[in-house]
């Protein structure tokens, strides 16, 4: 029993759907998060009610899920945010579901879910479309994917507050990326609206989102993957506008992941920072720093920090900061050594084994993991593409269902047997793929990464600025990336300079003695090959007839 509610919940397994089933009573799912302020405002108000909590525990099987250390239960049963609220057949399937109840909703909510079942009982369970309609339209891969991307971002621009959409505000640092380098002016302005209202000037961090289109309602959490996307981001903003004002809030949040959501214990980030006493973020410097520090979540997931060291090392490739490489590092070795199984990685150190005794592959897991190997490989040690040729090789024969990728194996209880195709999940491993593929000089690589984007390509023209990634992604496979190719290790001057280059979607491919020699650099994009550049100086030139 969960001593902060009255309510007896179960442990997400089998167990309780066998109990459910026995009794021939629903499940009540309840789907939360440390981080998440209604989460526990749910619990205080409502679950701690007792005659609710009485209710519950006598005719139903309640189950209380942490979303970040089950993220596929997560991914079926969310109703849109969390808290989620989800009513469950013993089979696992949907009855209904909402999201937070206080103590009122929360009774009328019962009271209907338990006529239902008394009236249609296992019938009125049902499997979500995504779910039963698997495969996604497939398609070719056009300069119209860019195009319709642009459109959308454009359509959807918001001119007065800056970002995308009206409410709630999400900082989408992948919709930043892709508008870096076709519409700057509109990218610029929405990168100055995130950090104007989303960066903590105080403690550094990103807050998680706003719940108002003027960015008001802010939500105090501060998220792990989060806040590195944007690291990565606010990085590659400083590339191309060589300004202070885009390094600041990537340097503010390196040194809040590397404070406050460093795990000395593990030597890796930890996931999350709940909001704690919400007035404390309105006062100023003097009194917050007596006011008491928010909670963290210790938790280690695989995934959040392979985010962070691709962010880290992407500000590291522009700036030389010591400490964003020596965080990274640390981190990539914990990712190495205690979480990486024969190109399997583990979603947590917390992760439930599968029969063998080996990790189970989760497809957002390996795809940011290969992110951060590619990633590292081209800017400190190419060395690392064998751990990335191990664990893309392991992803393509684990999670490769026809021409796309699985979110994990057909296995589990619940909705989590059926097969789900995530297309952001599927957008990062393709995009992993191709890069992997230049650096390694295998073009297998660049077929899956074309392949899994085909899959999706029919629906391309419906997609949002949520995944604007797949049309960075499309335009890259369909023009060739710019590959600058340097003879020298990584960190010699040429190496250093190629890094530098103004074009956050190039690969840099150091150590290519198999074709240039020491201190010789050569840049390629499609069809074009540059003459050698042995400066960087003459670099420069060569990278921008290629860009011309």
């Amino acid at each position: 029993m969960d001593d902060s509610t009255r309510v007896e919940w179960r442990e997400w397994g089998q167990a309780a759907f066998d109990e459910a089933a026995a009794a021939e009573c629903p499940v009540l799912l309840s789907l939360t998060a440390t981080w998440c302020d209604h989460c526990h405002e749910m619990d205080a108000e409502t679950y701690s009610e007792p005659r609710i909590a009485a209710n519950v525990n006598d005719s139903f099987v309640p189950v209380r899920v942490d979303v970040d250390r089950h993220p596929r239960v997560r991914d079926r049963y969310n109703m849109g945010g969390f808290p989620s609220t989800v009513f469950l057949a013993p089979n696992g399937e949907l009855l209904t579901g909402s999201g937070y109840l206080g103590p009122d909703g929360m009774r009328q909510v019962l009271d209907s879910v338990r006529t239902m079942w008394q009236t249609k009982g296992s019938g009125a369970g049902r499997v979500p479309r995504p779910l039963r309609e698997d495969n996604p339209p497939a398609g070719e891969l056009t300069d119209d994917v860019e195009a319709a991307m642009l459109g959308q971002l454009t359509e959807s621009y918001d001119e007065v507050a800056g970002g995308w959409g009206t409410e709630p505000k999400f900082p989408l640092p992948d919709a930043l990326e892709f508008a870096l380098k076709r519409d700057r002016e509109m990218a610029l302005r929405s990168f100055d609206a995130v950090s104007a209202n989303l960066l903590d000037e105080y403690d550094g961090g990103f807050y998680r989102f706003a719940t108002d289109q003027d960015w008001s309602g802010l939500q105090y959490e501060k998220l792990l993957d989060s806040n590195a996307a944007l690291v990565r981001a606010f990085a590659n903003a400083y590339l191309h506008t060589g300004s202070d004002e885009y390094r600041e809030p990537a340097a503010k949040t390196i040194e809040f992941l590397t404070t406050t959501l460093w795990n000395d214990d593990a030597d890796a980030f930890a996931n999350s920072q709940a909001p704690g006493e919400l007035e404390a973020h309105g006062i100023d410097a003097t009194d917050r720093e007596l006011a008491d520090e928010p909670p963290v979540d210790d938790g280690v997931f695989a995934g959040p920090n392979a985010l962070a060291i691709d962010g880290l090392l992407t500000y590291y490739g522009y700036t030389d900061d010591e400490r964003a490489r020596r965080y990274a590092e640390r981190a990539l070795e914990t990712l190495r050594t205690d979480f990486l199984v024969d190109g399997v990685v583990a979603h947590s150190q917390e992760t439930t084994l599968g029969p063998e005794s080996e990790p189970i592959p989760l497809l957002s897991t390996q795809a940011r993991t290969l992110e951060a190997l590619t990633t590292a490989a081209s800017t400190l040690e190419p060395g690392l593409l064998a751990d990335a040729r191990a664990v893309a090789d392991a992803t393509v024969d684990r999670l490769r269902d026809e021409r796309s990728f699985l979110d994990g194996p057909a296995a589990g209880v619940g909705l989590v047997a059926q097969p789900l195709r995530p297309l952001d999940s599927n957008v990062a491993a393709a995009e992993a793929l191709a890069d992997l593929a230049v650096l390694t000089g295998d073009d297998e690589y660049r077929t899956y990464a074309r392949e899994t984007l085909e899959s999706f390509a029919g629906a391309s023209d419906r997609f949002g600025p949520q995944v604007a990634r797949y049309a960075t992604a499309t335009s890259r496979l369909l023009e060739g990336p710019l590959v600058i190719r340097v003879g020298d290790g990584a960190g010699s001057d040429l190496h250093r300079a190629a890094l530098r280059m103004a074009d956050h979607e190039k690969v840099v491919v150091p150590g290519a003695t198999d074709v240039l020699s020491a201190e010789q650099a050569r840049v390629e994009r499609g069809e074009f090959a540059s003459d050698v550049a042995e400066t960087p100086e003459q670099l420069s030139q060569r990278v921008q007839a290629a860009l011309e």
